[in-house]
């Protein structure tokens, strides 16, 4: 799929309950079903070509896999394999970073390699607090880029580590290791990120607690086990981050009202639904469950919006903003983005890409080193690159709704969303072209 066009929308009144299951929650299911010794069963895995890499890593490492309809069946090995082959994660940053701090404490040697893509995102961020702790991991630019080779091993050692980002992989992977690490360990962010791996870790047994200091920092302290974890029995809700999609379609898009059905309500994955409240959208959460997680529905409708400043809880919707840079691009007044460097580090540099897709459509608006300015105004018919990244693909494909647009190079939506493109046709005429 080379590209596809999107023509303006008439406005929909609609109700989806085929929203992406979460990539996030996805991947650590089926990493941590390796610390247990028994089956784990994850309904509604994610079915997309990143997720589907976890699987076969897992299953390189010597896991059994068994898909009866829509749930899947875990067996962990009694001990890990040393692949033959490459492991190879797609386009998935979080599968490498996350896998390095599980594979640097298991014996055996691994690699991890991805596309080209995510070849040339940087890797330093996990790889050198782990190699403080006395993991062997080597790689292009001494480590800091794929393919990455670990020499696992057993017993790392324990630590006290202040990280300098909010970020949920870098957690999640110092985590991993500290979990069999010779003594405990404390990790220490600025604020909370996306916290999945300390809710679902918990939730099997492990000893992580979690606290804020005075000055609000996020502190965790993880004791190394002393036994297998319990197996995961999990149903993978819908992914917020992939629902905002079309919450912004609802909200930029006249007379159109959108039921989003069954997604994650964790509060530090709707941050971007409540900029856009902020925005002046008119968004409603009801509430299904809450046992492990907050699940829920969200009902979205069109709204005149204004211009926001956005510089806090970052970490909590990174993975939103290019979509939301396409409500501000429509919103009346400026809005910013500020201490959002980390999207230069995404699949694409991000805030570089939403330059020049805003640039594209006729929109207003200055780079900045760590994001950008938007003067809202009218979205133009326009043709766009992706830059092979999914979310400015589907961001862009949004555009589309009040302008026609054609958006270059969108084979990578599948690598998160497979069936995106089968939702947005129920919005509007779209067309495929190779």
């Amino acid at each position: 799929m080379n590209f596809l066009k999107v023509y303006k929308s008439k406005g929909f009144e609609l109700e989806i309950d085929e929203i992406a299951s979460d990539k996030s929650i996805s991947h650590r299911s089926a990493i941590f079903s390796l610390l247990s010794n028994q089956k784990s069963i994850i309904k509604n895995y994610l079915k997309a070509e990143d997720t589907i890499n976890t699987l076969y890593i897992i299953k390189s490492l010597g896991a059994n896999l068994e898909e009866m309809e829509n749930t899947l069946i875990i067996t962990p090995p009694k001990s890990y394999s040393e692949p033959a082959t490459i492991l190879d994660c797609g386009n998935s940053g979080t599968a490498m970073r996350l896998f390095c701090g599980f594979l640097s404490s298991r014996p055996g040697f691994y690699i991890l390699h991805g596309d080209k893509y995510l070849a040339n995102r940087p890797m330093n961020r996990v790889v050198k607090p782990l190699r403080d702790i006395g993991a062997y991991i080597d790689g292009r630019d001494n480590g800091n880029y794929a393919p990455l080779c670990i020499r696992g091993k057993e017993n790392l050692n324990g630590f006290c580590y202040e990280s300098s980002i909010a970020s949920a992989q870098v957690k999640s992977a110092m985590i991993l290791a500290a979990l069999n690490a010779k003594t405990p360990s404390v990790y220490e962010e600025p604020h909370i990120s996306r916290d999945h791996t300390e809710r679902m870790l918990k939730g099997m047994g492990a000893d992580i607690k979690t606290h804020l200091d005075q000055n609000f920092k996020n502190k965790i302290e993880i004791k190394p086990l002393t036994k297998p974890l319990k197996p995961l029995e999990i149903e993978i809700p819908a992914d917020p981050s992939s629902a905002f999609f079309f919450a912004v379609a609802a909200v930029i898009s006249k007379k159109s009202t959108i039921i989003l059905k069954n997604i994650l309500l964790n509060p530090t994955r709707i941050e971007a639904y409540e900029v856009l409240k902020r925005m002046g959208a008119d968004i409603k959460y009801v509430i299904k469950d809450e046992k492990y997680e907050k699940i829920g529905d969200i009902i979205v409708k069109s709204s005149s919006l204004k211009g926001v400043e956005v510089k806090e809880n970052i970490a909590w919707l990174i993975d939103e903003l290019p979509a939301l840079s396409i409500a501000m691009a429509v919103a009346d007044g400026k809005s910013i983005v500020k201490n959002a460097k980390e999207l230069r580090v995404k699949e694409s540099d991000r805030i570089a890409s939403v330059v020049k897709g805003l640039h594209s459509c006729g929109i207003e608006v200055k780079e900045l080193e760590d994001g950008y300015e938007i003067n809202g105004g009218e979205i133009k018919s326009g043709i766009v690159e992706s830059f092979a990244d999914h979310r400015i693909a589907m961001s862009f494909a949004i555009a589309g709704l009040v302008s026609d647009m054609r958006v270059n190079d969108t084979e990578c939506i599948k690598t998160s969303f497979p069936n995106f493109i089968q939702i947005l046709q129920k919005l509007t005429r779209i067309e495929i072209g190779n």
